[in-house]
């Protein structure tokens, strides 16, 4: 895969980050973290310009580099999974074995969330 393609995929991961951090439903450090890797490899300039940003610049260097997830960032993503589970088990009609492959998956996500080294809070 070339530049180009790189620089508009971290484009399109920055527009949803954007869009993101306005919208309670969507992720936004995900997204960010996918635009640095993309830009990483597409763009020194956009890259530096993640790394720089005053409002998600220190949580994108911790993830680059250490794989760092503050502890209030590990607290809301486990509760947002365990919310999101809650609800699952009360509004879907599903068989049982979708429920317990919901819960390996949201449990898998959650102990790879908390296994993370942590940073200071920004």
């Amino acid at each position: 895969m070339g530049k180009p393609f790189f620089a508009v995929l971290g484009a399109l991961f920055t527009l949803l980050g954007v869009i993101g951090a306005f919208l309670p439903v969507m992720p936004t450090t995900v997204f960010l973290i996918g635009a640095l890797y993309c830009f990483t490899r597409s763009s020194l300039k956009l890259e530096r310009w993640l790394l720089q940003h005053p409002r998600f610049g220190e949580t994108l260097r911790a993830w680059r580099d250490n794989g760092a997830i503050s502890k209030r960032t590990k607290c809301v993503a486990c509760c947002s999974m365990l919310l999101s589970f809650i609800i699952f088990c009360i509004f879907a009609n599903a068989p049982l074995y979708a429920y317990a492959g919901v819960a390996v998956f949201m449990s898998a996500g959650a102990y790879f969330v908390i296994s993370r080294p942590e940073c200071v809070d920004a």
